[in-house]
């Protein structure tokens, strides 16, 4: 959870002279830098453009930790930077970048913009605050306003190995503190997307939020349901898939940021069920979260699956209570849930797809039969529907039994022991094993109010 930090707010302002801090004040070294980086920073410098290492980079290596990629700022126009790069190519309306691509690796290099003011025809333009397109160039210190956080608008540079410091970033971070740059209002309002990297950013570094930056989040947070559909998607991947997606879906829940990605799952978690849907959830980020820390592979697929399972079983009760059979109630709920679920969040349906797949394998593990046994473990999802099953039963779904069985199914050879297994299942009398509906029915079936005498 985070919480305001405990100090006097004021709204942060460019310092009329930046903070230099000289190599030897500062722990950065050039040898944690890639490359690549590098051997952009050195050409511009050479060519005659200021070069400065710029924002999450710097940011982490003060640190102490290994950046994601390495981001460049530089008075060089855009069409000037692909003159010194014959491996650069230029991308982006909104913003106009350079990326400079060395094999896998691609260095972001960004020109300095300036604060537009209204007037300059056809490179800035605004919608009530909200910045839809910024091509206004500028210098260092212009561009520091238009970064979003103190900690992140630090710049590196080059040409002495000096930090330049406009608005008391390294201060920030050596109290672990994170603040928006200007007016929290209007820079919200200027860009809605970053109420939603002040939670992120705070809880990836253990931050606190400052009471500025806190407070006007409540106010705001309902522009987020203006934000492209597609834009929050990726939004959501680095939220949830950044190693501390657990961390960041309570800070979310607890700054009401979370109703505005996924409303229809924030409503079934204040709902009566809401305790069986939270630990499903927590499950699947806590495993997200180790498998990023092994450096394993996620897909936001079956995050999807935990974060919509409760309410897509919702939905199919009700068409079951109707006279709608199990299979097709799954069916038809997966893709109302889904078809709501985009209108905030767009899903590539290479995941949405993924994500019914999984859903839909569940009904045949909680029924496993020695003729469906081997069709679901030939199909493609198999992995992850199992997978899934287990962490249902961990949040208490009532599907240990079936959970169980396919653990020991999966971890016993070829030959007997498989045999023993299917035998059991043989023996069992028929309808034995009743599935996911009727078992939640049973549990849901709550005891009357007692009666005064």
């Amino acid at each position: 959870m985070i919480e305001p930090a405990n100090h006097a707010d004021n709204v942060v302002q460019l310092r009329p002279q930046p903070r230099i801090y000289a190599r030897s004040e500062h722990t950065i070294s050039r040898k944690y830098v890639s490359e690549s980086a590098l051997k952009v920073l050195y050409r511009l410098d050479k060519a005659g453009f200021q070069a400065y290492l710029v924002g999450g980079s710097v940011r982490d290596l003060l640190l102490g930790r290994e950046p994601k990629d390495f981001d460049i700022a530089t008075n060089a126009l855009p069409e000037q930077v692909r003159e010194l790069f014959r491996n650069c190519r230029l991308i982006g309306r909104r913003f106009r970048l350079a990326h400079v691509q060395f094999g896998r690796e691609i260095i972001e290099v960004a020109t300095f913009r300036a604060q537009h003011d209204g007037d300059t025809e056809g490179a800035a333009m605004t919608d009530q605050g909200r910045i839809l397109r910024d091509n206004v160039y500028g210098t260092l210190e212009e561009d520091v306003w238009r970064r979003d956080f103190t900690v992140n608008a630090l710049y590196y540079n080059i040409a002495d190995f000096s930090i330049v410091d406009h608005v008391g970033g390294v201060e920030d971070l050596r109290a672990g503190r994170m603040r928006l740059i200007g007016d929290p209002d209007k820079r919200y309002r200027e860009d809605p997307v970053r109420m939603l990297r002040a939670v992120r950013f705070a809880t990836k570094l253990g931050f606190l939020l400052d009471q500025a930056t806190l407070a006007a989040i409540p106010r705001l947070r309902h522009l987020l349901e203006d934000i492209a559909p597609a834009r929050l998607f990726d939004e959501m991947l680095k939220l949830f898939q950044g190693g501390v997606g657990l961390q960041t879906f309570e800070a979310l829940r607890h700054h009401g940021l979370f109703h505005c990605l996924f409303p229809l799952t924030d409503e079934h978690l204040d709902g009566g069920e809401g305790e069986f849907a939270q630990r499903l959830i927590a499950a699947a980020l806590r495993s997200t979260d180790a498998r990023v820390a092994d450096n394993k592979p996620i897909t936001p697929a079956f995050l999807l699956a935990a974060l919509l399972w409760h309410v897509v079983e919702e939905e199919a009760e009700k068409l079951v209570a109707n006279g709608v059979t199990a299979h097709d109630a799954l069916g038809f709920a997966a893709d109302t849930v889904i078809s709501k679920q985009i209108a905030r969040i767009a899903m590539p349906r290479r995941f949405s797809n993924v994500t019914r797949e999984i859903w839909a394998l569940q009904s045949k593990l909680e029924k496993p039969t020695p003729k469906r046994i081997p069709r679901a473990l030939e199909h493609p999802r198999f992995r992850a529907a199992y997978d899934f099953l287990v962490l249902r039963a961990e949040a208490g779904d009532p599907v240990q039994e079936e959970a169980t069985f396919w653990t020991e199914f999966l971890a016993a050879e070829e030959g007997d022991a498989r045999e023993t297994l299917l035998q059991n299942l043989r023996s069992q009398p028929e309808g034995a094993r009743t599935g996911v509906s009727a078992k939640r029915r049973r549990r849901r079936r709550r005891r009357p109010p007692a009666v005064a005498e």
